[in-house]
């Protein structure tokens, strides 16, 4: 069956970096564009960064830009969020999800950014 399963999150000082991975199974991973969404306490879930099935033409949140990036390794079935100078706004749990007709997401993983 499809499975998403994220991983990498943690607690962080402001300033640091994380890098989520998130692991595909049970679909065709390069035909899917991925992206990263996230959802923080009492808010709606937002898009943090989208990128195409060939890797190019990423696409960022401004909140994110200049900060974060995403990529993914098709070999592999994985994609990426590599995150620096992380801030407390950026708390919350992060969700990948695969697009093509139909849409798959992971459980999610919790990003804390505190010092």
């Amino acid at each position: 069956q499809v499975q998403l399963v994220e991983s990498g999150g943690g607690l962080v000082q402001p300033g640091g970096s994380l890098r989520l991975s998130c692991a595909a199974s049970g679909f065709t991973f390069s035909n899917y564009a991925m992206s990263w969404y996230r959802q923080a306490p009492g808010k709606e879930r937002e898009l943090v960064a989208i990128i195409p099935t060939a890797g190019g033409g990423t696409v960022y949140a401004d909140s994110v830009k200049g900060r974060f990036t995403i990529s993914r390794d098709n070999a592999k079935n994985t994609v990426y969020l590599q995150m620096n100078s992380l801030k407390p706004e950026d708390t919350a749990m992060y969700y990948c999800r695969a697009v093509r007709v139909y849409a798959y997401w992971g459980q999610g993983t919790q990003v804390t950014v505190s010092s």
